[in-house]
Protein backbone atom coordinates (compact mmCIF):
# COMPACT_ATOMS: atom_id res chain seq x y z
CA UNK A 1 0.00 0.00 0.00
CA UNK A 2 1.49 3.62 -0.95
CA UNK A 3 1.85 6.25 1.32
CA UNK A 4 -0.65 8.83 1.52
CA UNK A 5 0.25 12.37 2.16
CA UNK A 6 -2.66 15.08 2.91
CA UNK A 7 -2.15 18.96 1.94
CA UNK A 8 -3.52 21.27 3.99
CA UNK A 9 -4.76 24.91 2.50
CA UNK A 10 -7.11 27.60 4.15
CA UNK A 11 -8.06 28.80 0.62
CA UNK A 12 -10.44 26.71 -1.69
CA UNK A 13 -7.61 25.11 -3.85
CA UNK A 14 -8.41 25.78 -7.42
CA UNK A 15 -6.26 29.10 -7.90
CA UNK A 16 -3.45 28.09 -5.68
CA UNK A 17 -0.70 27.56 -8.30
CA UNK A 18 1.75 26.76 -5.68
CA UNK A 19 0.14 23.99 -3.50
CA UNK A 20 -1.04 22.23 -7.00
CA UNK A 21 2.44 22.12 -7.71
CA UNK A 22 3.08 20.38 -4.15
CA UNK A 23 0.44 18.13 -4.33
CA UNK A 24 1.78 16.57 -8.46
CA UNK A 25 5.55 16.93 -6.69
CA UNK A 26 4.35 14.56 -4.00
CA UNK A 27 2.64 12.34 -6.62
CA UNK A 28 6.10 12.07 -8.46
CA UNK A 29 7.70 10.88 -4.56
CA UNK A 30 5.14 7.90 -4.60
CA UNK A 31 2.55 9.13 -2.68
CA UNK A 32 -1.24 9.27 -2.80
CA UNK A 33 -2.27 12.92 -2.56
CA UNK A 34 -5.76 14.09 -0.71
CA UNK A 35 -6.06 18.23 -0.69
CA UNK A 36 -7.80 19.56 1.87
CA UNK A 37 -9.64 22.93 2.01
CA UNK A 38 -13.07 24.85 1.49
CA UNK A 39 -15.91 25.59 -0.74
CA UNK A 40 -16.69 28.93 -1.51
CA UNK A 41 -20.03 29.95 -2.90
CA UNK A 42 -17.46 31.50 -6.11
CA UNK A 43 -15.24 28.43 -5.70
CA UNK A 44 -14.76 27.01 -9.65
CA UNK A 45 -14.53 23.28 -10.73
CA UNK A 46 -11.65 21.75 -10.00
CA UNK A 47 -10.26 17.94 -11.02
CA UNK A 48 -6.77 17.82 -10.67
CA UNK A 49 -4.46 14.09 -11.05
CA UNK A 50 -4.95 14.07 -7.45
CA UNK A 51 -7.56 13.72 -4.93
CA UNK A 52 -9.28 16.98 -3.51
CA UNK A 53 -11.52 17.76 -0.39
CA UNK A 54 -13.24 20.58 0.13
CA UNK A 55 -15.40 21.20 2.93
CA UNK A 56 -18.98 24.36 3.79
CA UNK A 57 -17.80 26.31 6.63
CA UNK A 58 -20.26 27.76 8.67
CA UNK A 59 -17.62 31.06 9.17
CA UNK A 60 -15.45 32.27 6.20
CA UNK A 61 -13.92 35.22 7.73
CA UNK A 62 -11.88 36.53 11.39
CA UNK A 63 -11.43 34.24 14.55
CA UNK A 64 -14.73 32.11 13.84
CA UNK A 65 -13.25 30.77 10.66
CA UNK A 66 -9.64 29.81 11.68
CA UNK A 67 -11.39 28.51 14.93
CA UNK A 68 -13.55 26.42 13.14
CA UNK A 69 -11.71 25.21 9.95
CA UNK A 70 -8.49 24.42 12.96
CA UNK A 71 -10.90 21.96 14.48
CA UNK A 72 -12.47 20.03 11.92
CA UNK A 73 -8.87 19.60 10.30
CA UNK A 74 -8.13 18.13 13.41
CA UNK A 75 -10.68 15.94 13.70
CA UNK A 76 -10.07 15.22 10.16
CA UNK A 77 -6.73 14.25 10.29
CA UNK A 78 -7.14 12.70 13.52
CA UNK A 79 -8.77 9.47 11.73
CA UNK A 80 -7.72 9.82 8.35
CA UNK A 81 -5.27 7.43 7.19
CA UNK A 82 -1.89 9.26 6.46
CA UNK A 83 1.79 9.21 6.36
CA UNK A 84 2.79 12.71 5.56
CA UNK A 85 0.95 15.65 6.58
CA UNK A 86 1.97 19.24 4.73
CA UNK A 87 0.44 22.38 6.22
CA UNK A 88 0.67 25.55 4.42
CA UNK A 89 1.00 28.46 6.53
CA UNK A 90 0.18 29.17 9.68
CA UNK A 91 -3.65 29.41 9.96
CA UNK A 92 -3.44 25.18 9.22
CA UNK A 93 -0.21 24.11 11.21
CA UNK A 94 -2.10 24.48 14.83
CA UNK A 95 -4.28 21.02 13.74
CA UNK A 96 -1.65 19.89 11.28
CA UNK A 97 1.38 19.99 14.20
CA UNK A 98 -1.11 18.74 17.37
CA UNK A 99 -2.12 15.40 15.15
CA UNK A 100 1.19 14.87 13.88
CA UNK A 101 2.49 14.49 17.49
CA UNK A 102 -0.32 12.77 18.45
CA UNK A 103 -0.38 10.18 15.82
CA UNK A 104 3.66 10.42 15.39
CA UNK A 105 3.04 11.09 11.99
CA UNK A 106 5.69 13.59 9.37
CA UNK A 107 4.86 16.62 8.84
CA UNK A 108 6.14 19.82 6.50
CA UNK A 109 5.52 22.80 7.01
CA UNK A 110 5.37 25.24 4.32
CA UNK A 111 5.21 28.97 4.84
CA UNK A 112 4.40 30.90 1.72
CA UNK A 113 5.07 34.25 3.48
CA UNK A 114 6.08 36.02 6.53
CA UNK A 115 2.47 35.15 7.92
CA UNK A 116 2.75 37.47 11.09
CA UNK A 117 3.66 40.33 8.96
CA UNK A 118 1.14 40.76 6.65
CA UNK A 119 -0.51 43.98 6.46
CA UNK A 120 -3.98 42.18 7.56
CA UNK A 121 -1.86 41.42 10.65
CA UNK A 122 0.18 44.28 11.38
CA UNK A 123 -2.17 47.07 12.17
CA UNK A 124 -4.41 44.37 14.96
CA UNK A 125 -1.72 43.87 17.39
CA UNK A 126 -4.03 41.16 19.76
CA UNK A 127 -4.77 39.31 16.76
CA UNK A 128 -1.22 39.60 15.47
CA UNK A 129 0.17 38.21 18.86
CA UNK A 130 -2.25 35.52 18.71
CA UNK A 131 -0.85 34.69 15.36
CA UNK A 132 2.71 35.27 16.88
CA UNK A 133 2.00 32.83 19.78
CA UNK A 134 1.70 30.03 17.84
CA UNK A 135 4.43 30.54 15.26
CA UNK A 136 6.63 30.74 18.59
CA UNK A 137 5.12 27.82 20.38
CA UNK A 138 4.93 25.49 17.33
CA UNK A 139 7.98 26.45 15.27
CA UNK A 140 10.80 25.53 17.21
CA UNK A 141 9.29 21.99 16.93
CA UNK A 142 9.42 21.90 13.81
CA UNK A 143 12.40 19.84 11.49
CA UNK A 144 10.88 20.17 7.79
CA UNK A 145 10.66 23.91 7.00
CA UNK A 146 9.73 25.40 3.66
CA UNK A 147 9.64 28.98 2.50
CA UNK A 148 9.47 31.11 -0.51
CA UNK A 149 12.50 33.46 -0.88
CA UNK A 150 15.71 33.70 0.89
CA UNK A 151 15.10 36.66 2.50
CA UNK A 152 12.09 35.30 4.23
CA UNK A 153 14.19 31.73 5.06
CA UNK A 154 16.89 34.18 6.73
CA UNK A 155 14.05 36.24 9.07
CA UNK A 156 12.74 32.55 10.16
CA UNK A 157 16.11 30.75 10.60
CA UNK A 158 17.77 33.89 12.77
CA UNK A 159 14.46 34.16 14.71
CA UNK A 160 14.47 30.25 15.63
CA UNK A 161 17.51 29.18 14.77
CA UNK A 162 16.36 26.26 12.15
CA UNK A 163 17.10 25.14 8.96
CA UNK A 164 14.92 26.70 6.18
CA UNK A 165 14.96 25.11 3.00
CA UNK A 166 13.49 27.33 -0.05
CA UNK A 167 11.44 26.43 -2.91
CA UNK A 168 10.53 29.53 -4.85
CA UNK A 169 7.36 30.05 -6.48
CA UNK A 170 7.90 29.59 -10.00
CA UNK A 171 5.29 28.14 -12.34
CA UNK A 172 5.95 24.90 -15.11
CA UNK A 173 7.13 25.63 -18.19
CA UNK A 174 3.80 25.86 -20.55
CA UNK A 175 3.60 26.10 -24.12
CA UNK A 176 0.11 25.75 -25.31
CA UNK A 177 -0.82 24.39 -28.57
CA UNK A 178 -2.85 27.33 -29.24
CA UNK A 179 -2.72 31.01 -28.24
CA UNK A 180 -6.10 32.80 -27.92
CA UNK A 181 -6.13 36.42 -29.93
CA UNK A 182 -7.66 39.15 -28.37
CA UNK A 183 -10.05 39.51 -30.02
CA UNK A 184 -11.19 35.71 -28.75
CA UNK A 185 -10.32 36.94 -24.82
CA UNK A 186 -12.77 40.30 -25.42
CA UNK A 187 -9.41 42.26 -25.05
CA UNK A 188 -9.02 45.88 -27.04
CA UNK A 189 -6.36 45.26 -30.03
CA UNK A 190 -5.53 48.53 -30.72
CA UNK A 191 -4.01 49.84 -27.23
CA UNK A 192 -1.15 48.10 -24.76
CA UNK A 193 -2.35 46.63 -22.10
CA UNK A 194 -0.94 46.45 -18.63
CA UNK A 195 -1.96 43.46 -16.24
CA UNK A 196 -2.16 43.53 -12.44
CA UNK A 197 -3.21 39.35 -11.60
CA UNK A 198 -3.58 37.51 -8.44
CA UNK A 199 -5.60 35.86 -5.84
CA UNK A 200 -4.36 38.64 -3.48
CA UNK A 201 -5.13 41.95 -5.00
CA UNK A 202 -5.26 43.44 -1.58
CA UNK A 203 -4.50 46.75 0.64
CA UNK A 204 -1.05 48.69 -0.38
CA UNK A 205 -0.23 46.74 -3.30
CA UNK A 206 -0.26 49.58 -5.57
CA UNK A 207 -3.51 48.81 -6.88
CA UNK A 208 -5.17 51.93 -6.30
CA UNK A 209 -2.53 53.94 -7.99
CA UNK A 210 -1.89 52.05 -10.57
CA UNK A 211 -5.43 52.64 -11.84
CA UNK A 212 -5.31 56.34 -11.02
CA UNK A 213 -2.26 56.29 -13.27
CA UNK A 214 -4.74 55.45 -16.62
CA UNK A 215 -5.53 59.09 -16.13
CA UNK A 216 -2.43 60.08 -17.52
CA UNK A 217 -1.77 56.99 -19.57
CA UNK A 218 -2.55 57.11 -23.80
CA UNK A 219 -4.04 54.10 -25.92
CA UNK A 220 -3.39 51.71 -23.18
CA UNK A 221 -5.59 50.10 -20.51
CA UNK A 222 -5.00 48.00 -17.44
CA UNK A 223 -6.47 44.35 -16.85
CA UNK A 224 -7.04 43.49 -13.68
CA UNK A 225 -7.45 39.35 -12.95
CA UNK A 226 -8.35 38.12 -9.61
CA UNK A 227 -9.66 38.78 -6.22
CA UNK A 228 -8.63 40.89 -3.24
CA UNK A 229 -9.53 43.01 -0.58
CA UNK A 230 -9.21 46.48 -2.94
CA UNK A 231 -11.13 45.06 -6.12
CA UNK A 232 -14.96 47.21 -4.18
CA UNK A 233 -12.26 50.03 -3.97
CA UNK A 234 -11.26 49.98 -7.48
CA UNK A 235 -14.47 49.80 -8.66
CA UNK A 236 -15.58 52.58 -7.33
CA UNK A 237 -12.01 54.81 -7.99
CA UNK A 238 -13.06 53.64 -11.50
CA UNK A 239 -16.44 55.14 -11.62
CA UNK A 240 -15.84 57.85 -9.57
CA UNK A 241 -12.81 59.15 -11.82
CA UNK A 242 -14.55 57.58 -15.12
CA UNK A 243 -12.03 55.25 -15.92
CA UNK A 244 -14.40 52.85 -17.64
CA UNK A 245 -13.15 52.60 -20.96
CA UNK A 246 -9.24 52.57 -19.07
CA UNK A 247 -9.94 49.47 -16.42
CA UNK A 248 -10.85 45.80 -17.66
CA UNK A 249 -11.94 43.75 -14.47
CA UNK A 250 -12.04 39.85 -15.02
CA UNK A 251 -12.69 37.73 -12.05
CA UNK A 252 -10.32 34.73 -10.87
CA UNK A 253 -10.00 32.32 -13.46
CA UNK A 254 -7.92 28.57 -14.05
CA UNK A 255 -4.28 28.75 -14.44
CA UNK A 256 -4.43 27.84 -18.41
CA UNK A 257 -6.74 30.38 -18.88
CA UNK A 258 -5.19 33.40 -16.75
CA UNK A 259 -2.11 32.79 -18.65
CA UNK A 260 -3.77 33.14 -22.02
CA UNK A 261 -4.64 36.47 -20.95
CA UNK A 262 -1.00 37.31 -19.30
CA UNK A 263 0.25 36.32 -22.95
CA UNK A 264 -1.43 38.98 -24.43
CA UNK A 265 -0.62 41.73 -22.35
CA UNK A 266 2.61 44.38 -22.71
CA UNK A 267 3.78 44.69 -18.98
CA UNK A 268 3.27 43.34 -15.83
CA UNK A 269 2.96 45.25 -12.91
CA UNK A 270 4.11 44.14 -9.40
CA UNK A 271 4.48 47.05 -7.44
CA UNK A 272 3.55 46.15 -3.88
CA UNK A 273 4.55 49.15 -1.47
CA UNK A 274 7.10 48.50 1.41
CA UNK A 275 5.12 49.22 4.18
CA UNK A 276 5.88 45.89 5.88
CA UNK A 277 8.20 42.85 6.54
CA UNK A 278 6.00 40.76 4.25
CA UNK A 279 5.34 42.65 1.56
CA UNK A 280 9.30 43.97 1.47
CA UNK A 281 10.88 40.28 1.45
CA UNK A 282 7.94 39.24 -0.79
CA UNK A 283 8.32 37.07 -3.91
CA UNK A 284 5.09 36.83 -5.63
CA UNK A 285 3.81 34.30 -8.27
CA UNK A 286 2.84 36.47 -10.95
CA UNK A 287 6.19 38.30 -11.61
CA UNK A 288 7.39 34.52 -12.78
CA UNK A 289 4.05 34.06 -14.76
CA UNK A 290 4.59 37.15 -16.39
CA UNK A 291 8.47 36.09 -16.80
CA UNK A 292 7.03 32.87 -18.26
CA UNK A 293 4.82 34.82 -20.65
CA UNK A 294 7.05 37.07 -22.08
CA UNK A 295 6.43 40.25 -21.21
CA UNK A 296 8.53 43.09 -19.00
CA UNK A 297 7.87 43.73 -15.23
CA UNK A 298 7.03 47.03 -13.55
CA UNK A 299 7.74 46.45 -9.77
CA UNK A 300 8.97 48.58 -6.87
CA UNK A 301 12.49 48.02 -6.03
CA UNK A 302 12.29 45.75 -3.62
CA UNK A 303 14.72 43.40 -2.65
CA UNK A 304 13.87 40.06 -3.99
CA UNK A 305 11.88 41.11 -7.14
CA UNK A 306 14.81 43.17 -7.79
CA UNK A 307 17.39 40.76 -7.61
CA UNK A 308 15.42 38.82 -10.51
CA UNK A 309 14.90 41.54 -12.27
CA UNK A 310 18.94 43.16 -12.52
CA UNK A 311 20.44 39.75 -12.46
CA UNK A 312 18.02 38.63 -15.81
CA UNK A 313 17.28 42.49 -17.39
CA UNK A 314 13.55 41.35 -17.26
CA UNK A 315 11.98 45.23 -16.37
CA UNK A 316 11.74 48.52 -14.76
CA UNK A 317 10.84 50.13 -12.07
CA UNK A 318 8.77 53.02 -10.62
CA UNK A 319 10.27 55.79 -8.50
CA UNK A 320 7.37 56.36 -6.37
CA UNK A 321 3.96 54.93 -6.30
CA UNK A 322 2.58 58.35 -7.00
CA UNK A 323 0.19 57.40 -10.08
CA UNK A 324 2.10 60.31 -12.00
CA UNK A 325 5.35 58.56 -11.50
CA UNK A 326 3.57 55.05 -12.43
CA UNK A 327 2.73 56.94 -15.29
CA UNK A 328 5.47 58.77 -16.96
CA UNK A 329 7.60 55.71 -16.14
CA UNK A 330 4.62 53.67 -18.16
CA UNK A 331 4.92 56.50 -20.95
CA UNK A 332 8.51 56.58 -21.41
CA UNK A 333 8.91 52.09 -21.64
CA UNK A 334 6.39 52.63 -24.69
CA UNK A 335 8.34 55.46 -25.94
CA UNK A 336 11.50 53.41 -26.33
CA UNK A 337 10.99 50.37 -28.14
CA UNK A 338 13.89 49.40 -28.56
CA UNK A 339 14.89 49.43 -25.39
CA UNK A 340 11.39 47.58 -24.49
CA UNK A 341 12.21 44.36 -27.08
CA UNK A 342 15.35 44.10 -24.96
CA UNK A 343 14.14 43.87 -22.00
CA UNK A 344 10.97 41.36 -23.80
CA UNK A 345 13.54 39.24 -25.33
CA UNK A 346 15.83 38.78 -21.87
CA UNK A 347 12.51 36.77 -20.47
CA UNK A 348 13.50 34.02 -22.69
CA UNK A 349 16.46 33.05 -20.99
CA UNK A 350 14.81 34.08 -17.91
CA UNK A 351 12.30 31.50 -18.03
CA UNK A 352 14.72 28.89 -19.36
CA UNK A 353 16.29 28.92 -16.34
CA UNK A 354 13.68 30.15 -13.70
CA UNK A 355 11.62 27.06 -14.31
CA UNK A 356 9.47 24.51 -11.90
CA UNK A 357 11.02 21.59 -13.25
CA UNK A 358 14.40 22.97 -12.05
CA UNK A 359 13.02 24.37 -8.79
CA UNK A 360 11.03 21.14 -7.92
CA UNK A 361 14.38 19.81 -6.92
CA UNK A 362 14.62 21.61 -3.62
CA UNK A 363 11.23 20.21 -2.75
CA UNK A 364 11.92 16.73 -3.84
CA UNK A 365 14.89 16.44 -1.65
CA UNK A 366 12.94 18.37 1.67
CA UNK A 367 10.25 15.17 0.91
CA UNK A 368 13.06 12.73 0.92
CA UNK A 369 14.70 13.81 3.61
CA UNK A 370 11.37 12.86 5.79
CA UNK A 371 11.73 9.06 5.40
CA UNK A 372 15.62 9.41 7.02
Amino acid sequence: MSKKAIVCVTNDLTTDQRVSKTCTTLLKCGYQVIETGRLLPDSLEFAPSYTIRRKKLWFNTGALFYAEYNIRLFFYLLFARVDLIFSNDLDTLPAAFVVSEIRRKKLIYDSHEYFTEMPELVGRKKIQATWKFFERAIFPKLKHIITVNHSIADLYAKEYQKEIHVVRNIPPTYNPDVIKSRKELDLPEDKKILILQGTGINIDRGAEEAVMAMKYIENAVLLIVGRGDVIPALRHIVQEEKLEHKIIFKPKMPFTELRQHTMNADLGLVIDKDTNLNYRFSLPNKLFDYIHSDIPVLASELPEIKNIIDKYDIGYYIPNHSPQAIAETVNRIFENKSRYQTVKHNTQKAKTELSWEKEELNLIEVINNVNL
